[in-house]
């Protein structure tokens, strides 16, 4: 039996994997799905098993999983391809007989009525179907979200939005997601359930540029504008339209509250207090300047 992790050499993967070594699961013991096997390299490095397989490619996952296997599916990055892509891994995960399958879904599940959420809500039917004990991490926004973007708000001395200003988002850093990941993958008690994950303070947009001011010394502030201002952007910079508009739905969300949950689980699974934004931004902020 084996701990598997797909997407394994993405941003929140990567993270999962050093949270599985770092719990102590011996390196051999685990599985790492990958599309790439160059940039899997590092982890076959450290002694993890690699398994090259491609959620586009179904017949690459029907050597991924084995019997009794602990896996996680991490949810696919391409938005509108994604319910063919999760449902080859379920298909695969069912037909091995794996002990576990955990999903990366999203917070407030089949109540999130925004488009983001729409392949998330059927993958999580799919698996349901499936019959396959199941963990569903309904994980909340990113941290990473908005400070990956820290660059361009101080190139132009603003957060710019759709979302309303008083709109709140609870976020946590993927670190503390990933930490969540690990502890349901290798725990006890978390067969057959559904966690809502997110931060354990839920923040504004006005007072995130206000965090970015006082970490910078830097006048920043969060300037909000149209719905149809904020898709010209996304599409100026290169975005589908398709993609454009569901980004701009996601405002249109954390003005409805869909974003800022504060339940609690992630705290409990991860047996800490989650990770404050102001430390996110910090962090940072430290990085730009090197």
């Amino acid at each position: 039996m084996s701990t598997v992790v797909t997407g394994a050499t993405g941003s929140l993967g990567r993270l999962v994997v050093d949270e599985l070594l770092r719990g102590g699961v011996p390196a051999g013991q685990i599985a790492a799905l990958a599309r790439d096997e160059r940039k899997a390299a590092p982890l076959a490095a450290l002694g993890i098993e690699v398994r090259l397989a491609d959620y586009d490619r179904p017949e690459t996952l029907e050597a991924a999983f084995h019997a009794g296997d602990r896996v996680l599916l991490i949810s696919g990055s391409e938005i509108g391809r994604r319910v063919p892509q999760h449902t080859a891994v379920v298909e695969a995960a069912s037909r091995a007989g794996v002990a576990q399958l955990a999903y990366t879904s999203v917070l407030g599940g089949p109540e999130a009525d925004f488009e983001l959420a729409r392949e998330h809500q059927v993958t999580e039917k799919l698996i349901l179907e499936s019959g396959l004990p199941y963990t569903l991490l309904r994980n909340g926004w990113y941290s990473e979200v908005y400070t990956e973007q820290l660059a361009t708000a101080l190139e132009h001395g603003a957060v710019t939005g759709s979302a309303p200003r008083e709109g709140r988002i609870a976020s946590a850093p993927r670190a503390d997601y990933a930490a969540a990941a690990a502890a349901v993958l290798t725990g006890e008690g978390h067969l057959n359930t559904a966690y809502e994950l997110s931060g354990d303070t839920a923040w504004s947009l006005p007072e995130y540029a206000a965090l970015v001011s006082e970490a910078t010394g830097r006048e920043i502030a969060y300037r909000e504008i149209p719905a149809d201002a904020h898709l010209a952007i996304f599409t100026g910079a290169g975005l589908p339209e398709e993609l454009a508009a569901i980004l701009v739905d996601v405002d249109r969300a954390v003005g409805r509250g869909l974003l800022a949950a504060t339940p609690g689980d992630l705290a409990r699974l991860i047996g800490r207090p989650t990770t404050p934004i102001a430390e996110t931004v910090a962090d940072a902020v430290a990085a730009l300047k090197g």
